[in-house]
């Protein structure tokens, strides 16, 4: 066959998969014998095809369905293999059946048109409308608001990457299914190899000229321009918006939809596939070319079957191979379940008589070094006419041993499955018998026999009564006192009367006083058994009866026991039916996992990758490329948890080391690595992109340097002040001080008293006596009580002497105030920086020059005293010299004291409105309180406050601004509706990154799963169509797992509070915390 017409063929081949997607779309079946049948009878004409199935589904709703191969050889690689069979055919033969098939005929005709004018098949189609999306969605990203916007961090280091750090892909839109697939082509070092080495065709005449292949070489350009950066870049992720372009370009759509990643898989290797057959046939030497892709992807497999009584065999090509899940617990149940179709005895009888039975099985002649299956985790709902996905448990191994389904091996394979069959056959019967023996009895409720008799065991041996369980029971008033009844006596209820003569006397009723006991009134009298008990028994017979079912409990616990272990010892003969060594030879290493989370119609995809060099397993999530682990991977991928599960399984053969060696050099020997793995043409490109990135962070590192030098002007301005003043008092608010005007009404005698009276309190009831007899700053309080305790001092050594006392007593409050217990009411480093700055170790000088400053205040001037002792201190500051303390230092101090003061107020205002239920206006406060407090928290545990505390009413905020947007989205009413969807987009989706960025908040997790899955429960339920497609439009953002931190609304702006004011509000806040403890904390 010439290189022509297998051109032709492939084209031919590929025009009959496309007709059997329609008519798969249209009808709702998934058996492709039928379909193919279909198309056969009808020639290839669609709406004879719909009319074939529809009258054949008819005629015989009950028909067991016949399993049909044709006997031509096929080389279609994307045939639906190994599924099941599917009866559930859609049913067109209601009264309105001319109109549907007339509509259908029209609508297959009208893409077939589509298809002979364009040469577009639908399924490039579906690739267009998703590219589409992506590429309108990025460029939209641009006009979004602040609150919607994926951004880049302005700091370039942020976007830096770390040494030996694998690089991400930046989502541009809807495309996180391209990441997963290209990260895990990539991390074939074999596949990147054929991608960065691939030369265009020089030759002219080799250039394609139709329209379907001319995008090949533009695409591959980009790819390798994508992949040559991944290699060696400097950036921590790089934007593949460019490739995505050159799909986007290749069609014309208008819809716009979510990209299934198989189907992009699919279309991806058939591009790849075009793209190198051109190079091969351009390198050709006499010999037929050999396309790397389909050595390194394709597969072949044979077809055994029987139809009808005629046995057929076929060889097929096979691509990424599809598995059924639902039903089965791993993967080698999917792909026994997938090799063999229909009734297989007849196939193994060589003089069978019974033709009507049929089916096929399957056997792998050739493995491609790259084994890939596609996991069907969605099925069609017909009943709610929309996909939904299987999100059950699936397990699959970390080596998969591919020897029972080879064909070299079929006649034992046969055997052992024979004897496979056989053992569960006897395992079903065993399973029954244990069934019947743990639920016993023939009602609704069942229970285990040995329990059973165990009860009725304990019946027979209670003590008998001879009460019947309603005639000792009297009937009286409510408030009434109801006699011990001794002897058994019919009476009816209504009966008031008197006892017989021989019960015991008693008043009677009407003239009995009323005694309320409550703890006894109610009580079951201690005459009457609490369980019930046989009414008449005698020794022997109980005797009899107790040895009985004692005897039948222990036989029935050893026949269970027998049971149990029987079925255990046959699990493990059929798991270890394959362990055998000649079983073993052909073992494929699980290479990349890829994951989907969210449901049919909205999710987002992520992969797991295995390092094979570094022996560990790494996340690829979009731009975030993180270390894992077996035990993550299992539990996102297995399903069954949450909404995520595995969609995708890429297999490499163990045997096959070059899919995975590195590149050695041939005159060195050494292994290449980064750039120097690249083409000349490549290493200009990423050398180009880096001189980008490092000119970025040069202008960066320029305006750091300038702000820096601002900054320090501005400290060399305050430290030229007069008496040596530093700090402004709008700097640092926490110092405030009265100033001269606020005090130009206090008297000096009233000032003097007020010292006096400071000094007084302190030495008779203590320092917080004292500090309440002033109504000034807790800083000018604790100096002027300083300044009165000085006061003897003073007197008789003079100012100097004084200022040492005052000064030594005010660092030792401050240090017994550091030293007290810190709790959530009293929190003393709100009331003092230099508690602040003890309980976190600072600097020594930092402290006292602090502490001097506030002596050194002007506004200490209430009395000779008072400014004798300022003077002084002044005259300290002044000699201070700019080598004894760090300013820059000294200024990063304080700053770090202005922020855990703005954190205070950030976390006071948010917990206030949060009480109030403002929760919009709230989460903002809670959520930078949290991120600065984060950051102090980091540089030492004091420095910040409780962590736990913070992130519990984040969570619990953005959890009641879902359940809020949830019930508004509820309603229906369109305002409602686009406020709730609102409030979602702008608060709480933003934030999410910031609850799992780091994934050992597990409370976190949880709280975002729970989000994600009371709107996922949505989709399951009936709801006008503008609400399913906002529905529809909203979930991708939602579902978004990467940990990328999108940027949300400023910080609000803060009001300033004095100190009396933070503490008593803080502390008032607090207080209410804990008389109303929040549920989780």
């Amino acid at each position: 066959m010439t290189v022509e017409q297998n051109v032709l063929q492939q084209h031919s081949q590929k025009h009959q998969q496309t007709l059997l997607n329609q008519l798969r779309e249209v009808t709702g079946t998934n058996d492709i014998q039928l379909l193919q049948q279909a198309l056969q009878a009808s020639n290839g004409d669609l709406a004879e095809a719909v009319s074939f199935l529809t009258e054949k589904n008819a005629k015989a709703p009950q028909q067991e369905e016949a399993y049909f191969h044709t006997g031509q050889t096929s080389n279609d690689r994307y045939i639906s293999v190994g599924s099941q069979a599917d009866t559930n055919v859609i049913d067109l033969t209601g009264d309105d059946k001319d109109d549907l098939q007339r509509a259908i005929a029209l609508s297959l005709e009208e893409s077939n048109r589509a298809f002979r004018e364009t040469g577009i098949t639908d399924e490039e189609q579906a690739i267009s409308r998703v590219l589409e999306a992506s590429i309108a969605e990025n460029k939209a990203s641009l006009k979004r608001t602040q609150g919607e916007v994926w951004s880049d961090s302005i700091n370039p280091y942020d976007r830096k990457r770390q040494e030996s750090c694998p690089v991400g892909l930046k989502n541009v839109g809807n495309t996180c299914w391209f990441s997963a697939v290209i990260q895990s082509l990539f991390n074939l070092l074999e596949f990147r190899r054929l991608v960065l080495n691939y030369v265009p065709p020089t030759d002219p005449q080799d250039v394609p000229q139709n329209q379907k292949e001319r995008r090949n070489l533009p695409f591959m350009r980009e790819l390798r321009h994508l992949f040559a950066l991944m290699v060696s870049s400097k950036r921590k992720y790089v934007d593949p918006s460019r490739a995505v372009e050159i799909l986007k370009d290749t069609f014309k759509s208008n819809d716009l939809q979510q990209q299934d990643v198989s189907e992009f898989t699919h279309k991806l290797l058939d591009w790849l596939e075009d793209a190198f057959q051109v190079k091969t046939e351009e390198e050709r030497d006499g010999e037929k070319p050999k396309n790397p892709m389909v050595e390194l992807f394709y597969g072949r497999f044979l077809a055994v079957g029987m139809h009808e009584g005629k046995k057929f065999e076929n060889s097929e090509m096979f691509g990424q191979y599809p598995l059924q899940v639902n039903g089965f617990k791993d993967l080698h149940e999917c792909l026994e379940a997938a090799m063999v179709e229909g009734e297989i005895e007849s196939l193994q009888a060589e003089n069978s008589t019974n033709s009507a039975k049929s089916g096929q099985e399957h056997w792998f002649t050739a493995l491609p070094p790259v084994l890939t299956f596609e996991l069907s985790r969605f099925e069609f709902n017909q009943a709610l006419g929309r996909p939904e996905k299987i999100h059950h448990k699936l397990e699959f191994p970390s080596v998969l041993y591919m020897d029972r389904y080879m064909d070299k091996n079929r006649e034992i394979t046969r055997i052992k499955r024979e004897e496979i069959r056989r053992l569960k056959d006897h395992l079903t019967v065993l399973q029954q018998r244990l069934e019947r023996y743990l639920s016993y009895g023939s009602g609704p409720k069942r229970f285990p026999l040995a329990d059973v008799l165990q009860y009725a065991l304990e019946f027979a041996s209670s003590k008998p009564v001879c009460t019947s369980p309603v005639d000792d029971v009297e009937t009286a008033p409510p408030n009434s006192t109801t006699a011990p009844q001794t002897t058994v006596r019919q009476e009816s209820p209504m009966d008031q009367g008197p006892l017989a003569a021989t019960d015991a006397p008693c008043t009677p009723p009407l003239q009995r006083s009323v005694v309320h006991k409550p703890f006894t009134q109610s009580r079951v009298p201690p005459e009457i058994p609490m369980h019930p008990a046989p009414r008449h028994i005698t020794e022997d017979e109980l005797r009899v009866l107790e040895g009985c079912l004692h005897r039948w409990r222990m036989e029935v616990e050893n026949d269970t026991r027998d049971l149990q272990e029987s079925i255990a010892r046959l699990h493990r003969t059929i798991d270890l039916m394959y362990t055998d060594k000649t079983m073993m030879q052909v073992p494929y290493r699980l290479h990349a996992v890829l994951v989907h989370e969210g449901q049919a119609n909205a999710g987002h995809y992520w992969a797991y990758i295995h390092d094979h060099h570094q022996g560990r397993w790494m996340k690829y999530n979009d731009i975030a490329v993180t270390k894992s682990s077996w035990e993550e991977l299992e539990r996102d991928s297995f399903g069954g948890y949450r909404n995520a599960s595995a969609y995708c399984l890429m297999y490499i053969n163990d045997t096959e080391r070059y899919l995975i060696e590195e590149e050695f050099d041939k005159e060195t020997g050494q292994v290449l690595t980064g750039m120097n793995t690249l083409p000349c043409d490549l290493k200009e490109y990423v050398r180009d992109d880096n001189r980008k990135f490092e000119k970025e962070l040069q202008e960066w590192d320029a305006q750091q340097e300038k702000k820096a030098q601002q900054e320090k002007m501005e400290i060399h301005t305050t430290q030229r002040e007069p008496h040596g003043a530093s700090t402004s008092g709008k700097e640092l608010e926490y110092l405030e001080q009265p100033s001269a005007k606020d005090l130009s009404n206090v008297c000096e005698g009233d000032t003097a008293r007020t010292v006096t009276k400071a000094a007084t309190e302190y030495d008779d009831r203590g320092p917080e006596a004292a500090l309440q007899a002033v109504m000034l700053t807790p800083t000018m309080q604790g100096i002027i009580m300083a300044i009165g305790k000085a006061r003897n001092v003073y007197d008789r050594h003079g100012p100097e002497a004084g200022f040492f006392k005052a000064f030594t007593a005010e660092y030792s409050r401050l240090v017994r105030l550091a030293q007290e217990d810190t709790t959530l009411e009293n929190d003393n480093r709100l009331k003092h920086v230099v508690v602040y700055f003890l309980h976190n170790e600072a600097p020594k000088k930092i402290i006292e020059r602090t502490l001097l400053e506030q002596f050194a205040d002007r506004n200490l001037n209430f009395d000779e005293r008072c400014r004798s002792v300022m003077k002084i201190a002044r005259a300290k500051l002044e000699l201070i010299k700019p080598k004894e303390v760090n300013m820059e230092e000294y200024e990063k101090w304080h700053h770090e004291y202005r922020t855990f003061r703005e954190i205070s107020i950030c976390i006071m205002i948010g917990l206030e409105l949060f009480q109030k239920k403002s929760y919009n206006e709230a989460l903002m406060y809670l959520i930078h309180a949290y991120q600065y407090n984060k950051e102090l928290l980091s540089k030492g545990i004091y420095r910040g406050h409780d962590e736990e505390l913070m992130s519990h009413y984040r969570r619990e905020c953005l959890l009641k601004l879902n359940e809020h947007a949830a019930a508004l989205f509820e309603s229906g009413d369109d305002q409602d509706v686009e406020e709730g969807l609102t409030t979602m987009n702008e608060l709480v989706v933003p934030c999410l990154p910031l609850l799992l960025v780091d994934e050992m908040e597990e409370k976190d997790i949880v709280a975002v799963e729970d989000m994600r899955n009371r709107w996922c429960s949505y989709l399951g339920q009936e709801m006008e169509p503008n609400l399913q497609e906002k529905l529809t439009d909203f979930l991708p953002k939602l579902l978004d797992c990467s940990t990328e931190i999108k940027a949300f609304r400023e910080p609000p702006k803060l009001p300033s509070f004095s100190t009396h004011e933070l503490c008593e509000r803080f502390a008032r806040v607090m207080a209410s915390l804990s008389r109303t403890p929040a549920d989780g904390r």
